[in-house]
C-alpha cells in the first residue's frame, strides 16, 4: 500500500502555500495527497455566523476549508489523488496522529490568528516536535518555497540522529534530480591539552571523517545523486540557516524522545524552523 502524504491545512494563507507544495511533492513521488483539518469545534472563535440549517457554522466553515483546499489542489495538479478529512480534534493530536501512517506530514509555518511577527506558528513546532515521522514545515523566500535552486541540504549532527535524515534527503535529491548539499559543521575547542593536540585528529578532521561516514552506505545506493560535502566551522544553527538561502529544503535528524513532548527539537532544529528561508524537513531517528 502507499502511505500518503498528509498536509495539515487550515484555511490560512500559511496553509495554501502548504497545500501548493504538498501536490508538487506527492505528484514528484508518485503518491497520493491527504488534506486534514483539525478542529475542536466547541472551541473555535472565528466561524461562520450561524447558518439556521441544523449544522454549525464552524463546521460549515470546516467543510468549507477541506472543499476549497481539495480544489486548489486539483487546480495545481489534476493527475495528483486527493483526500479530504475534517478531525473533530486538537490540530496538533489530530496531525501527529496522521502522520503515524504517512509518506511525510506536510504544515505551514503559521496558522490563523497567529500573531503576524511570529516566525513559527505553535502547531508547526508542536507536531515537528511530537511526530514520529518526517515533519516538513513549508516556510522561507518565495525562491525557496518556489524549489528553483536544485539543491537539497542535509545538516548531519550525531551519528545516532543522521541515518533517516540521509536516507530521506538522498530521496528528495534523487526524485528531484538535484544536488545533495552535505554539511556538518564543527567547533574548534577553547582549549586542548598538549597530549591531545599531538595524538587527535583535529575538529576539522574529526568533522569530515564522520561526515564520510554517516553518507558512504546512501551513496553507494544512490550512486546517480551528486553529493557535495562540506565541513564548516561554526555554530550549526547558523552554518545550516545561511546555506539554506540557496536550497530548496533543509533536512535534519531529530532524537525522540518518549513521553517528553517537544524535546526531540534540538537547538539547530529550533533554529531552522523559525528562520531557514526555504522549507524544512524534520526527520525523527526511529529506535
Amino acid at each position: 500500500m502507499t502511505l500518503p502524504l498528509v498536509a495539515g491545512i487550515d484555511g490560512s494563507n500559511s496553509s495554501l502555500l502548504a497545500i501548493d507544495w504538498a501536490v508538487d511533492e506527492a505528484g514528484r513521488h508518485g503518491v497520493p495527497l491527504r488534506l486534514v483539518y483539525g478542529s475542536l469545534w466547541e472551541r473555535y472563535d472565528g466561524g461562520l455566523p450561524f447558518t439556521g440549517l441544523g449544522r454549525p457554522s464552524e463546521q460549515v466553515l470546516a467543510e468549507h476549508i477541506v472543499a476549497s483546499g481539495a480544489e486548489r489542489a486539483a487546480r495545481r495538479n489534476p493527475d495528483v489523488k486527493v483526500t479530504t478529512d475534517v478531525i473533530p480534534d486538537d490540530a496538533v493530536s489530530a496531525l501527529v496522529r496522521e502522520g503515524d501512517g504517512a509518506f511525510a506530514l506536510v504544515t505551514g509555518s503559521r496558522g490563523r490568528g497567529e500573531l503576524k511577527g511570529l516566525l513559527l506558528g505553535s502547531v508547526g513546532l508542536a507536531v515537528a516536535g511530537r511526530a514520529r515521522g518526517p515533519v516538513i514545515v513549508v516556510r522561507g523566500d518565495q525562491a525557496g518555497i518556489a524549489g528553483t535552486h536544485e539543491r537539497i541540504l542535509l545538516g548531519l549532527g550525531d551519528a545516532d540522529t543522521a541515518v533517516e535524515a540521509v536516507r530521506f534527503a538522498f530521496r528528495e535529491a534523487e526524485v528531484r534530480g538535484c544536488v545533495l548539499d552535505a554539511v556538518r559543521a564543527w567547533r574548534s575547542p577553547a582549549r586542548l591539552s598538549r597530549h591531545a593536540e599531538e595524538a587527535a585528529n583535529t575538529p576539522e578532521e574529526e568533522a569530515s571523517v564522520l561526515l564520510d561516514g554517516l553518507l558512504a552506505e546512501a551513496i553507494a545506493e544512490h550512486p546517480q545523486v551528486r553529493v557535495h560535502r562540506t565541513t564548516v566551522e561554526g555554530p550549526a544553527g547558523k552554518v545550516l540557516m545561511n546555506r539554506s538561502a540557496a536550497a530548496d529544503l533543509v533536512v535534519v535528524g531529530s532524537r525522540p524522545r518518549t513521553g517528553h513532548v517537544g524535546l526531540q527539537l534540538g537547538r539547530v532544529s529550533h533554529t531552522l524552523l523559525h528562520r531557514a528561508l526555504c522549507p524544512v524537513a524534520v526527520v525523527p531517528q526511529r529506535p
